[in-house]
């Protein structure tokens, strides 16, 4: 059954990862700064993917990939890791990880509208339907009626919002590029890859903005460097490639549809390890929101 299934595994296995990571990198943002999280979780990547490589396939280095292949992973790393991630991690610290990882439920229609666009893709009634429902779970969670008023106000920062939307459009189209550029390509190489050009890409943004001390500090303190390690391993080594293991194994949208229970997998441990107050209103949203993933992949 597991052999059979593994696309299935690795994506349910990267939901889990998922949740983790943005728990600890919401965290450690909130303590140095979410630009020098970005750099270091990458550099942490960039090591344990080295030596998984080396162990597995013999590679320090993706030296065996096709130039196609670097061309199309290099512009995923760029869209999804620098600009995506960068705008992600912000609003970590804005909305935090559960309110922003909901509003990342609109990742899997984002990529097959991108899908359609690009690739001449086509949407059916249920896709549209999908779409629908998750917007509604999404909007249920950031939308409240203003005190003895009948219209509707949001209730969370604009701007985290928006971080987040942004955020997900980065992963959309990240995911169509590494799509395109992968192939059967080994996953974890073709997340070193992403991750190479992800370290270039946010060394060259802290330069011009001048926060090489933000790394500094952030590297001597300990309890944010515990928390970036961990989101390092299952984030950017374990989370993405995995989740490119999964694409690569089972249907792309079976895949989206598992991947995309974050929102609800992240609610137990906002409750009980970070002490977050979490309404019924918000559950239901979040249950909503997945459930129109699932439509919008019959």
């Amino acid at each position: 059954m597991f052999n059979t299934h593994l696309g299935e595994f690795a994506a349910l296995f990267t939901a889990f990862c998922w949740t983790a990571t943005a728990l600890a990198f919401e965290s450690a943002s909130l303590k140095v700064g979410s630009i020098a999280v970005n750099l270091i979780r990458l550099m942490l990547a960039f090591i344990f993917l080295c030596i998984f490589s080396y162990f597995t396939r013999g590679y320090l280095l993706p030296t065996d990939a096709s130039s196609d292949a670097w061309i199309w992973l290099s512009i995923s790393g760029i869209i999804g890791f620098v600009i995506g991630d960068l705008f992600l991690f912000e609003s970590y610290t804005i909305i935090g990880s559960r309110i922003a990882m909901l509003i990342m439920t609109t990742v899997p229609p984002m990529t097959a509208l991108i899908s359609w666009a690009i690739l001449g893709e086509t949407l059916s009634v249920f896709n549209i339907l999908g779409m629908i429902l998750t917007l509604s779970g999404i909007s249920l969670v950031i939308l409240n009626k203003k005190n003895g008023e009948k219209s509707l106000a949001i209730s969370h920062p604009i701007k985290g919002l928006i971080f987040a939307f942004i955020g997900a459009i980065g992963q959309s189209v990240g995911l169509v590029f590494s799509k395109i550029g992968m192939g059967n390509y080994n996953a974890f190489a073709a997340t070193q890859i992403r991750v190479i050009t992800g370290i270039i890409g946010f060394s060259i943004l802290i330069t011009i903005w001048k926060k090489w001390n933000n790394v500094g500090s952030a590297v001597k303190n300990q309890n944010a460097m515990k928390r970036i390690g961990l989101g390092s391993i299952f984030g950017p080594f374990l989370g993405v490639s995995l989740s490119l293991f999964a694409v690569q194994h089972t249907h792309a949208g079976i895949a989206s549809t598992i991947m995309s229970i974050v929102p609800v997998l992240i609610i137990p441990p906002a409750v009980f390890i970070l002490k977050q107050k979490v309404t019924i209103k918000e559950i239901v949203g979040a249950i909503i929101s997945v459930i129109g993933v699932a439509l919008f992949f019959i």
